[in-house]
């Protein structure tokens, strides 16, 4: 776990006793709702991105007049300069 030998497991059990005491399982009750909640949002944001990705697939594959209308946007877009024609004074 975490690379971490029995030793090392022992004397973590032993700081969080000293630091924590009577408290301990109450700490740990806490830390383990936030971890939760936590993975909770993470599978959310995750679930999110998932549905956004096959909803644009969707778009791009099984739509062509989508396709012919994003290529006539691009092609507009490269006629139009980026930026001002240099002028010199005269």
């Amino acid at each position: 776990m975490f690379g971490l030998g029995p030793f090392e497991m022992v004397v973590i059990g032993v700081i969080a006793v000293l630091l924590f005491g009577s408290n301990l399982p109450d700490v740990a009750r806490k830390l383990g709702g936030s971890y939760r909640e936590l993975r909770r949002g993470l599978n959310d944001v995750q679930q999110q991105f998932r549905v956004a990705e096959q909803e644009a697939k969707k778009t791009f594959t099984g739509n062509e007049s989508a396709k012919s209308e994003l290529d006539d946007e691009a092609e507009d877009e490269a006629l139009e300069p980026a930026a001002p024609k240099f002028k010199p004074p005269s």
